[in-house]
C-alpha cells in the first residue's frame, strides 16, 4: 500500500565494534480517514484510520488488526488488545493504565510521548518498534520477543524483562529504573547511553549487552554483593 514504509530501513544511532545497531521502523502514513466513532470489535480489521483524541477505555479490541493507524491522544484505560495486531502504525501521546496487550505484535510502530502505566505485554511480539519519550510504569514484558526495537528518552520504572528475549535493543537517553531482567536473554543490547541504569533483579543475565565505564562502576557494588565479594577500606 502507499505510504508504507521500506523494511528493514533507518540504523539506529547507538552501536560499536562487536553490537549490531537495532534497525528502525521507517514509519510513513497515507492519508488516513478519520475514525467514525462506536466501539471497537473483537479480532476487528482497523486500515488507514485516524484515532484523534478517541476515548478507547474499557474497550474489548482482542485480536484486531490495526494496519497504517494513528493514535493520537487516545486514552487506553483497561483497554483490551490482548492478540492484537499493530502494523506501521504511529501512537502519540496514548494515556492509560492497565491496558492489555498480551500476546500483541507490534511491527514498524512508534510510540511517542506516551504515558503508560501497569500495562500487559507478556509474551508479545515487538520488531522494529521505536518507543521515544514518554513514560512507562511497571510495564509487564515477561517472556516477550523484543528485535530492533529502541527506547529513546524516555523513562521505565520497575520494567519486567523476565524471560524475555532482547536482541538488537538499545536505550538511548533513557532512565531504567528497577529493571527485572531474570531468566532473560539479551543479544546485542546496548545500554551505554542510558540516561540511568539500576537492574534490580537478574544482573547476571547482563551476558550479551554492552555497558560504559561507568556503568560497570556504579554496578560494582551490587556485583560484588552478588558474588560474595567484602570491600573494606
Amino acid at each position: 500500500m502507499s505510504g508504507r514504509g521500506a523494511r528493514g530501513g533507518g540504523r539506529g544511532v547507538t552501536g560499536g565494534r562487536g553490537v549490531r545497531e537495532p534497525r528502525r521502523p521507517q514509519t510513513r502514513l497515507p492519508a488516513l480517514e478519520p475514525y467514525g466513532g462506536g466501539e471497537l470489535t473483537p479480532d476487528g480489521d482497523y486500515d488507514g484510520l485516524d484515532f484523534r483524541g478517541t476515548d478507547l477505555a474499557g474497550q474489548d479490541a482482542s485480536g484486531a488488526r490495526f494496519l497504517e493507524c494513528a493514535l493520537t491522544g487516545c486514552a487506553l484505560d483497561g483497554t483490551r488488545l490482548r492478540r492484537a495486531r499493530v502494523l506501521d502504525s504511529r501512537l502519540t501521546g496514548v494515556r492509560g493504565v492497565g491496558t492489555d496487550l498480551a500476546e500483541a505484535g507490534l511491527r514498524d510502530t512508534e510510540l511517542l510521548d506516551a504515558r503508560l502505566g501497569g500495562t500487559q505485554l507478556h509474551g508479545a511480539v515487538l520488531e522494529r518498534v521505536l518507543v521515544r519519550g514518554g513514560k512507562l510504569d511497571y510495564v509487564n514484558l515477561r517472556s516477550a520477543r523484543l528485535t530492533d526495537v529502541v527506547f529513546q528518552d524516555c523513562v521505565l520504572i520497575e520494567p519486567d524483562f523476565a524471560g524475555a528475549r532482547l536482541n538488537r535493543v538499545a536505550f538511548v537517553g533513557s532512565r531504567l529504573t528497577g529493571a527485572d531482567l531474570t531468566a532473560a536473554t539479551l543479544t546485542d543490547v546496548d545500554l551505554r547511553q542510558a540516561a540511568a541504569l539500576d537492574v534490580a533483579r537478574g544482573l547476571d543475565r547482563l551476558a550479551g549487552a554492552v555497558i560504559g565505564t561507568a556503568q560497570l562502576l556504579d554496578l560494582a557494588p551490587v556485583l560484588a554483593a552478588r558474588l560474595g565479594i567484602r570491600v573494606e577500606d
